[in-house]
């Protein structure tokens, strides 16, 4: 018996052939869907890029626990309870994320494993002088550390057969190759892409007329789109042509498949860990907005030899979770106690009647397959909020003393083997509360721009939504957060979508021009807090800046354009702000 895992990072399903697109060139998983079968509804769990894979590893939901970190010690490892059973175990990756301190304890759960370098900011080449960057902005992305490092890195994959996305499918080829008379192994071969910044080879760029160089376009910053459609187009063809690089990628692995005969024995899974918004909802990215089902909704195709179903397509609703689970089950490996996880294929498939998601402070979300829940916090305050870990380390940065001294050992949570954790104050991507809390039906509203109010409705998802927070052993700190109930029903008084309804229409709203606003809100924000009158009214409707620090690191920008990050800084503030800027600004010239 053998495994692979095909992983794509940032697979957005609207894109891909068999999921209805007609505008991205990618046989390759039109090939696949007619050998295997594909899932329409797979939902991701949690989010973003390491908890997906701490949810790999454990086959369980972590985020209602944890930000992004590595695992813990008292976490399963699927790829280690397979070493363990005699199954050798082999990584071949280009995402970076793996040697930060946030993922380091990923990969050595594999007996062997190969890692390319250069992907996104990876610390990879040194350079002392400043590299050529682009002069402009990159789609709203300012300069940074991590961007300096990419266009350090940049030049040195731009070759044939350098990229890294090119490296990694060669090392798992080389593994299939050595090793396809042999039983009893597992390959993931794991791919960055098409992650941002969206860099493909020359050959797949022609495909969309991308003749020029894409530096200005592929890498879009995580805020609201304040482009022009013929940005926005240009941006999404850059990830078409990445997606497009990656779907011949696909077609390799799937002759080497061919070349030796590996579909009589071998499970092959293809997924991602979460999706993108490129442009929609007026978003670029994740993480700062609500989990939208670009970014949640996710493809996954699974091949597995014991039922040989192939070019079938399955409703079941199943979840990032459940990867693990279907390998153990494929070796004949007994899940653990504390798995979520149900096996793809085989009699429990299909059985769940909804599904988690979410990131850490964020929404808390549910979804039954047709109606999707997303909760906010009841307050602004989104408190409380505590991480519970035994490895205190960031995505790359270790936990701080200041941080750390609020650390106090708790007792032992049901799924930490009898270990006790450190709780401490923990802190979200952004504010979700600004947000407020959705309702929509996917069924008449795939696009997710009309919001139900439905109490009824309401009540069934959110009832949803605290039984699998219960099952997954949800701290009361997280039923406190969102205003439920961590014992007894969920009742009238807990929902939420009636009485946020005015603030969550106001952040759908997209960013107006900046031509429609004053000069006021494109002066700098460090010179209008420089005029004592100025600065009373921004605290006012911006009391944020009242925080030093950050009115300090945001001194060069404009209300305007923080608006393009802050989801509280919505279109309707933004125009109360102006107007009583323009008073002060008449009273004086008066």
């Amino acid at each position: 018996m053998r495994a692979i895992v095909v992983l794509f990072d940032t697979l957005n399903r609207r894109y891909l052939p068999p999921y209805g697109a007609t505008d991205v060139h990618a046989p390759q998983f039109g090939r696949l869907a007619e050998a295997a079968v594909t899932f329409d509804n797979c939902y991701a769990g949690s989010m973003p890029c390491m908890p997906a894979r701490r949810e790999l590893h454990t086959g369980r939901h972590n985020f209602l626990h944890r930000s992004w970190g590595p695992l813990e010690p008292f976490d399963d490892s699927v790829p280690e309870l397979l070493s363990r059973n005699g199954v050798h175990t082999h990584l071949a990756t280009d995402h970076q994320h793996y040697w930060e301190d946030g993922g380091a304890t990923y990969h050595n759960r594999f007996d062997t494993y190969e890692f390319f370098r250069g992907q996104e900011g990876d610390r990879w080449k040194g350079q002392v002088a400043d590299p050529e960057m682009p002069d402009t902005e990159v789609v709203g992305r300012r300069a940074s550390a991590m961007v300096r490092q990419h266009w350090v890195n940049r030049p040195h994959f731009l070759e044939p057969g350098q990229h890294p996305q090119t490296r990694t499918v060669d090392a798992g080829l080389e593994f299939l190759d050595t090793n396809a008379a042999e039983q009893e192994w597992f390959l993931q071969i794991e791919c960055f892409d098409p992650h941002e910044p969206f860099l493909a080879i020359e050959e797949h760029r022609a495909r969309y007329d991308l003749d020029e160089d894409g530096g200005r376009y592929d890498w879009p910053g995580y805020r609201k789109v304040t482009e022009g459609p013929a940005v926005t187009r240009r941006v999404r063809d850059e990830y078409r042509a990445l997606l497009s690089m990656c779907d011949a990628s696909l077609g390799r692995v799937l002759d080497a498949m061919d070349r030796h005969a590996l579909w009589e024995d071998t499970l092959l899974v293809v997924c991602t860990d979460h999706g993108l918004l490129l442009g929609e909802h007026g978003w670029w990215g994740k993480n700062v907005q609500p989990w939208y089902d670009e970014n949640i909704h996710t493809p996954l195709f699974v091949w597995d030899p014991r039922e040989a179903a192939r070019g079938e397509r399955r409703d079941a609703l199943v979840q990032t979770v459940d990867i693990g689970p279907t390998l153990l089950d494929f070796f004949g490996v007994p899940r653990t106690p504390d798995m979520q996880g149900i096996p793809l294929t085989g009699p429990a498939a299909g059985t769940r009647a909804a599904a988690l998601f979410g990131a850490f402070g964020s929404h808390v979300n549910v979804t039954d397959g047709r109606f999707v829940y997303l909760r906010a916090p009841a307050t602004a305050a989104n408190e409380p909020l505590f991480e519970h870990t035994l490895m205190p380390t960031h995505m790359n940065s270790r936990f701080t003393p200041d941080e750390l001294r609020g650390a106090e050992l708790v007792p032992p949570l049901p799924f930490t083997k009898g270990v006790p954790v450190l709780r401490l104050p923990g802190h979200a991507w952004g504010n979700p509360h600004a947000f407020g809390t959705l309702l929509f039906d996917l069924e008449t509203d795939p696009g997710q721009r009309d919001p139900l109010v439905d109490d009824d409705l309401e009540l069934t998802m959110a009832t949803h939504l605290v039984e699998l927070m219960r099952a997954s052993d949800a701290p009361v700190s997280q039923f406190e957060r969102l205003g439920l109930p961590a014992e007894g029903p969920v009742s009238a008084e807990h929902l939420l979508v009636r009485a946020q309804r005015e603030m969550a229409l106001a952040a759908l709203e997209d960013l107006p021009s900046s031509r429609e606003f004053s000069a006021a809100l494109r002066t700098p924000i460090g010179e209008l807090l420089a005029d004592p009158e100025a600065r009373d009214v921004l605290l006012r409707h911006l009391p944020l800046l009242a925080n030093t620090d950050f009115a300090a690191a945001t001194a060069s920008e404009s209300v305007w354009t923080l608006a393009a990050t802050t989801p509280s800084l919505t279109a309707q503030a933004l125009r109360a702000l102006d107007a009583e800027l323009n008073r002060l600004a008449t009273e004086t010239s008066s």
